[in-house]
């Protein structure tokens, strides 16, 4: 059975059941006389609306039966977990089930393609997993140029393309570079998930997948466990209702991309998979479902003498834009300027605390994979060492789900300090490695409240005033600004506070 034309798969197109996003972004951003680097901060999130519902899109199932999946009862679990997913599948999604060996070869439908899902099918489908066997060594680069050859064949613009592997082994027969490759010729054409099952996979590997194709990595160390977590994934992706977004950035003539970064709810770096096109510069953003938010650092970069003194600048503009049926991007949400303002003070500082919670949290996601690589090294002073450099971050930033799971890890030694427990299995210590991408939702107590439209003055400890309401300290003293000392600006005469001079 042939797969069928991308001109057969009607597919809704997101401008009638779009989902109601937003994009938000910080206002003037004041930088010091001699600083060349300006960063912004944007949310992204995505609200049901009343038309918002999810389509029937196309679904790569991809098995890893490798030899080695033959240890420890792993294939029978994962078989039993591809068939719970398959069960969960929506009728009328395009459906295609690889086994994952070397070469990757479809599995169902007989003879390649996608098929769509109905009863019959989900029984055939189930039919051919259950009688897999294992063989081969892995090659995950040959797995992923196979469903996007599905998805480019079997699908139209505008269709939610998502894919989902699990490997229980190391990427071993293929070269670094053939996976890179693959993944450029991937990113931005569909979505993958990756599990690592069992103890002996790579978590960097996982990374380099899930971060070129926006999906969500996960260690599944518990092999009984595979079933109920595919399930939970299949139902996750059957929300989605935009398949591919992008940000678009016009920049001024003076600034030049430095890197684009996602910082929640997953750390991932987006700067490699942006390219330019009409003046702009567009970085793919995956696809959405109802609820969905995440938040994004841009940086730019500046010759400074480039800038004039206390004018605000508009240094870029950004768009948020979707994917249509007919495969054009249309923005679907309103845009915002980056705004800068280059500040006469050498020594002016302004130490925003949403930025620096960003790269506290940097800190925190190289210590865990530090410690994590050490281990893997045998370094066991190292991994010490980083393990509690990673619990010293983790404290402070108040983030109790990796704090959790670093103390799971953690034992007290006999001098009083913690250090790694001795035995702990491969597993656990790459789960260590993908969970340190994982940073969570903004914490209420760092999100700036909104600007009140009365422009309010606010003083330093020092008695000097400021109007901007992104300083956190004073340009002339160096002293902090305090938010709850600020007024409205027009609640005395000439504009200033009540006791300003």
């Amino acid at each position: 059975m042939g797969g069928p034309s991308a001109s057969d798969d009607a597919v809704e197109d997101p401008a009638a059941s779009s989902l109601r996003f937003s994009l938000d972004m910080g206002t003037v951003a004041d930088q010091a006389l001699g600083d060349d680097r300006a960063d912004a901060l944007l949310t992204v999130s995505a609200a049901s609306s009343a038309r918002a519902a999810a389509g029937a899109g196309a679904l790569v199932l991809i098995m890893d039966t490798s030899l080695s999946m033959t240890n420890r009862g792993k294939l029978d679990e994962a078989k039993r977990a591809v068939c719970a997913a398959i069960d969960t599948l929506h009728e009328g999604t395009r459906l295609a089930v690889v086994a994952g060996s070397r070469p990757a070869e479809v599995i169902y439908p007989p003879g390649g393609g996608l098929v769509r899902v109905t009863t019959a099918v989900k029984a055939a489908a189930k039919f051919e997993v259950i009688h897999q066997i294992a063989g081969g060594g892995t090659a995950i680069g040959s797995w992923l140029a196979c469903a996007r050859q599905l998805f480019a064949e079997g699908t139209a613009p505008g269709t939610v393309r998502h894919a989902v592997l699990y490997t229980d082994g190391r990427n071993e027969h293929e070269t670094s570079e053939q996976l890179d490759r693959t993944l450029a010729e991937c990113g931005d054409q569909f979505v993958c998930d990756a599990r690592g099952l069992g103890d002996d996979w790579d978590y960097k590997v996982l990374l380099r997948i899930t971060q070129a194709l926006h999906g969500d990595p996960k260690a599944v160390v518990r092999i009984a466990d595979l079933t109920d977590d595919f399930t939970r994934l299949m139902r996750q992706a059957q929300r989605v209702v935009v398949g591919r977004t992008r940000l678009d950035l016009r920049l001024d003539g003076r600034f030049q991309l430095d890197f684009v970064r996602q910082n929640r709810p997953v750390e991932a770096e987006l700067t490699g998979q942006s390219y330019a096109s009409d003046d702009e510069v567009h970085v793919p953003l995956g696809s959405w479902s109802p609820g969905d938010w995440a938040q994004y650092q841009v940086s730019l970069r500046y010759a400074p003498e480039s800038l004039p003194v206390e004018e605000e600048i508009r240094a870029a503009r950004v768009w948020l834009r979707a994917e249509h049926g007919d495969g054009t991007w249309q923005e679907c949400a309103e845009s915002r300027p980056l705004v800068v303002r280059r500040r006469a003070t050498p020594a002016f500082r302004n130490v925003r605390l949403d930025l620096t919670r960003v790269e506290d949290l940097r800190e925190l996601n190289m210590a865990m994979r530090a410690c994590a690589d050490a281990h893997e090294d045998g370094d066991v002073d190292r991994a010490d060492e980083e393990l509690r450099t990673a619990v010293e971050l983790a404290t402070a930033l108040d983030d109790p789900t990796r704090l959790a799971l670093l103390h799971a890890m953690a034992v007290s030694g006999t001098d009083g300090r913690l250090r790694m427990r001795r035995g702990l299995p491969r597993g656990e210590v790459q789960r260590l490695g993908l969970e340190s991408t994982r940073t969570g939702p903004m914490p209420a107590d760092v999100v700036d409240p909104p600007i009140p439209s009365t422009p309010r003055r606010r003083r330093c400890a020092r008695g000097h005033w400021t109007t901007s309401h992104w300083v956190n300290f004073c340009e002339e003293c160096g002293e902090p600004f305090a938010r709850t000392d600020s007024v409205p600006g027009g609640a005395a005469a000439g504009g200033g506070p009540v006791g300003a001079p």
